[in-house]
């Protein structure tokens, strides 16, 4: 059917943005149609452009069908979720699926005043401020024909939001110090932890920079929200910590995953990478020291609590599950001969074993 009509004469005011809405909706329409055959087939087209970003959660895997439905399009990306989620690592996947073959430029707008912002992204002429000694293009020219990633930008200064309004309204911007617009063909990501209503609310975002951003909107959940994620995430890490680190791989004890599940992680992702390779790094035996996940959640903050999902009054419901006679006996070893700064003589007296049986369990561990 007729989407709209224009009434003879035409006028250029009015035919053109009746015909920018009209391609908009036709846009719209086609991603529409792409997700509901990617949810109804249950198949990712390109798996291995999510190849970084690890997990068997069925709430990531309906939001990478609804990212590959919209990977696509010209139109602006808005990317969600608490620090330490991967939101850059989402953007980098939009990016791989998009087919663009221009380059994928990163930018942290924390930080960064109006002139910052301005200098970084869109560059300046020669002359336009004192030490403006020779032109330099800004980072959206780095990404002409791909993706630029503006991270944080609830943090954006009012100037900035206007400049990243115009870039996504009419695809041009302004270096600093000229006079005559340039067009852009990158395609804009961009990423916040803040919640932008609640900013916009206050004054702080503006109304039409979020709702231009809304029109696709991606959401990372949390890592309490995806623990399913847990198993695959420690071993992941345990690997690339041990590659990196030129250790051994660890095996961590049945007992690590049940602790794992009952924090929080207010940190997410990134928290729970930063605290593998920390005990790796530590780690002497085969298995892994329960020691240093122990300081991190069994000490959080009480205002922090560990997370618990179900509440009932069943004691044995939250019990650890028990390790293994043999696990046992390696942890007992391991803490021990921490205990004793490593001294193997009196690490056998209290262990109530001799020199030589403690010194042939160790290299059974090992």
């Amino acid at each position: 059917g007729a989407f709209d009509y224009i009434v003879k004469p035409f006028e250029e005011n009015r035919l053109i943005p009746s015909v920018r809405r009209a391609l908009e909706m036709r846009e719209l329409r086609q991603e529409f149609t792409s997700f509901k055959d990617r949810v109804l087939s249950d198949q990712l087209e390109h798996p291995e452009a999510f190849a970084e970003i690890v997990s068997v959660s069925p709430k990531m895997r309906s939001l990478f069908q609804y990212t590959e439905s919209i990977a696509h399009t010209s139109r602006p990306i808005l990317i969600t979720g608490e620090t330490g989620c991967g939101k850059e690592l989402l953007a980098q996947a939009i990016h791989n699926v998009s087919g663009l073959t221009g380059e994928f430029v990163a930018v942290n707008a924390a930080g960064l005043d109006d002139a910052l912002f301005t200098d970084a992204l869109f560059g300046h002429r020669k002359g336009a401020f004192t030490g403006a000694d020779e032109a330099r293009a800004g980072l959206i020219a780095r990404a002409e024909g791909g993706t630029i990633f503006l991270d944080e930008i609830g943090d954006l200064a009012p100037a900035s939001q206007v400049k990243l309004l115009r870039l996504l309204q009419e695809r041009a911007y302004m270096p600093l110090g000229a006079d005559v617009p340039k067009p852009s063909t990158a395609r804009v990501l961009a990423a916040t932890n803040c919640d932008l209503a609640t900013l916009m609310r206050e004054g702080k975002f503006r109304n039409d920079l979020y709702y231009r951003l809304q029109t696709h909107h991606l959401h990372l959940p949390p890592l309490r929200e995806r623990r399913e994620d847990l198993p695959v995430l420690l071993d992941c890490f345990l690997e690339k910590a041990a590659i990196a680190l030129d250790k051994k791989k660890p095996t961590p004890p049945r007992e690590l995953l049940s602790l794992l599940g009952s924090y929080a992680f207010p940190g997410n992702i990134r928290e729970l990478e930063s605290l593998v390779f920390d005990a790796v790094s530590r780690h002497e035996s085969h298995t892994l020291s329960m020691e240093r996940f122990r300081e991190r959640i069994l000490g959080a903050d009480a205002t922090n609590p560990p997370f618990s999902e179900v509440q009932t009054d069943n004691p044995f419901v939250h019990c650890e599950p028990l390790p293994t006679i043999k696990e046992s006996y390696q942890l007992l070893i391991e803490e021990t001969m921490r205990r004793c700064n490593q001294n193997q003589s009196l690490a056998a007296r209290l262990l109530g074993i001799s020199q030589p049986g403690l010194s042939k369990a160790l290299k059974r561990e090992v």
